[in-house]
């Protein structure tokens, strides 16, 4: 900002040379009818348009570089909100595309045209209306009256261009989201002979966004040419008056050029901050829902450094540091369901790891909470499954516990000490539902759990994942385009394996993790499981899956 004052400033300065040097050689030449004042004006006015090229080039390397460092820090800040809340419908990752790509990179026009003729819109008629005023007083006055009329009919249609543009940003960004699920379920579609009936939803969302993005340049185009009257009307009032008063020797000829060279370039600068708006109302539209999104995780509860959970534990005092082997249904009316451990080995338990105390979650708008005063103690060596019927929060319990959502209450306890979720992600090695894929080999989506890892460590990884099939050198797209629902699921599991038999992480977390897998690669997942002697804590309705369990959650 400083350095586009500094630029601007200076080119009104170099303005006002331009303006003097060729007023005062057009006044002498038709005095005296010499030209030995080019000799001085015309070097003078080559170093005037050579030093506002410079300057203009300046400005708009300012701008750019100040665009770049705004939207990367905007992509940062965004990304780093939806990693608060990873697990939050909205926005859509379609939609969260369209902002973080062509949404931020609309800002362009606003900080390479709009900002910079902004600042030059303070500056240049300032100084410029000063070397008008020191010439001639009439004039002055007449610009000081015309002037303020463009910024009001700017403003009144900047508030129509601002609406308009606001509504075709919404159209857009459900035009992204439509034409994202769509292709995601095309081979659904396809499969029922659906696909080509979606063809007329996409004409309507196309001509939707056309009707939009033709109705804002419609507004842009009236107002360019509403501006560019007023300023011509302004600009003529100013010649007609000096040119009576010169007619009148009133003033005198090179006064009146000087005046009438600087005329226009006192309602330029304000003229083009009107044209330049149309330019930058995408990316505010954009930056708007980028600060609703940032700001919306900064008000979020439980994301502070400390992960609020030392107000979250309102236990009673007296209630037991560990969970009993055996716990009768919980006595809370207002609980989702009965909470039961089951037994298989009776011998000392291990010293406990993980243990989670007086959880409940509630979700927004949720009549009751999706969990209510839960217990889990979670062993060293022990497998713990989570079961229950769908709805009754086993995912919720996992995403609690990984920091995904924020609980209205409870404490995670790591080794007997507080942990909050940063703490406790960094010793869990997660396998989700539906494991993420990036764009690469097998072995690059195992090496997510350990990047450092030789490739014996991911053939392994694989193997005790069953997936001895599994070739690692074997291409993966987007989104784990090319493997199947299965293979998916021993790739994600051979990364979380990977971490664990690294002792980079000490919890094993899984959500469904033999889904998609035939027995036998159930079979051999579990042994692998069970031979690293890692805590781990599952969620599945699998009979094999529950059988070899050292304790059950069930959540009625």
């Amino acid at each position: 900002m400083v350095a586009g004052v500094a630029v601007g400033s200076a080119t009104a300065v170099l303005t006002i040379v331009q303006a003097w040097a060729l007023s005062s050689a057009l006044g002498n030449i038709f005095e005296t009818h010499a030209l030995g004042v080019l000799t001085w004006a015309v070097p003078m006015l080559v170093g005037a348009f050579a030093g506002k090229a410079i300057l203009a080039w300046l400005n708009q390397w300012l701008a750019q570089r100040a665009s770049a460092a705004v939207k990367s820090r905007l992509r940062r800040d965004v990304l780093a909100a939806r990693l608060v809340d990873p697990v939050r419908p909205e926005p859509s990752t379609a939609s969260l595309v369209t902002l973080l790509t062509q949404g931020l990179d609309a800002l362009d026009g606003y900080y390479s045209k709009y900002l910079p003729q902004l600042l030059l819109a303070v500056t240049v008629p300032l100084i410029i209306g000063v070397a008008i005023l020191t010439s001639d007083l009439t004039s002055a006055i007449i610009v000081a009256v015309t002037l303020p009329l463009i910024p009001l009919f700017m403003a009144l249609v900047g508030w129509t261009t601002e609406a308009r543009t606001r509504k075709r940003w919404r159209v857009q960004t459900r035009l992204a989201g439509h034409f994202a699920d769509l292709v995601a379920g095309l081979p659904t579609l396809q499969v029922f002979g659906r696909a080509r009936a979606q063809a007329e939803g996409l004409r309507r969302s196309e001509a939707a966004h056309r009707r939009e993005t033709m109705g804002t340049l419609r507004i842009s185009f009236l107002s360019a040419l509403v501006l560019e009257l007023l300023a011509s009307l302004s600009v003529a009032i100013v010649a007609v008056a000096i040119g009576f008063r010169v007619v009148f020797h009133e003033v005198d000829l090179t006064t009146a050029f000087f005046v009438l060279i600087l005329a226009p370039e006192v309602y330029l600068p304000v003229r083009q901050v009107g044209v330049h708006y149309h330019d930058a109302a995408d990316g505010m539209a954009a930056a708007e829902s980028a600060f609703a999104l940032i700001e919306g995780a900064e008000q979020a509860p439980g994301t502070s450094a400390d992960d609020g959970f030392d107000k979250l534990d309102q236990r009673p005092s007296s209630a037991p540091s560990s969970v009993e082997p055996v716990e009768t249904p919980a006595t809370n009316p207002s609980a989702v369901g009965p909470v039961e451990t089951r037994v298989i080995d009776r011998s000392p338990p291990p010293t406990p790891l993980l243990q989670i105390t007086g959880l409940t979650v509630r979700y927004p708008g949720a009549a009751a909470p999706v969990l209510d005063d839960v217990d889990l103690t979670a062993r060293t060596g022990e497998l713990t499954v989570i079961t229950g019927t769908s709805g009754t929060g086993k995912t919720t319990l996992l995403y609690a516990l990984m920091g995904f959502v924020s609980p209205a209450s409870g404490r995670f306890l790591l080794d007997g000490l507080p942990a909050d979720a940063a703490t406790r992600r960094t010793r869990i090695a997660w396998v989700g539902q539906n494991p993420g894929m990036v764009n690469g080999t097998i072995a690059d989506n195992v090496r997510l759990g350990a990047p450092d890892a030789t490739d014996d460590a991911v053939r392994e990884s694989l193997r005790l994942a069953g997936g001895d099939s599994l070739d690692p050198n074997r291409g993966v797209g987007d989104d784990g385009e090319g493997l199947s629902a299965g293979e998916r699921r021993r790739v994600a599991a051979a990364r979380a394996l990977l971490r664990v038999s690294r002792r980079q992480a000490d919890v094993l977390v899984l959500d469904e993790p033999t889904a998609g897998l035939d027995a036998a690669t159930e079979t051999a997942l579990l042994d692998a499981v069970a031979s690293l002697g890692t805590t781990t804590i599952a969620v599945s309705h699998r009979p094999a899956v529950i059988a070899r369990a050292d304790h059950v959650l069930h959540l009625g």
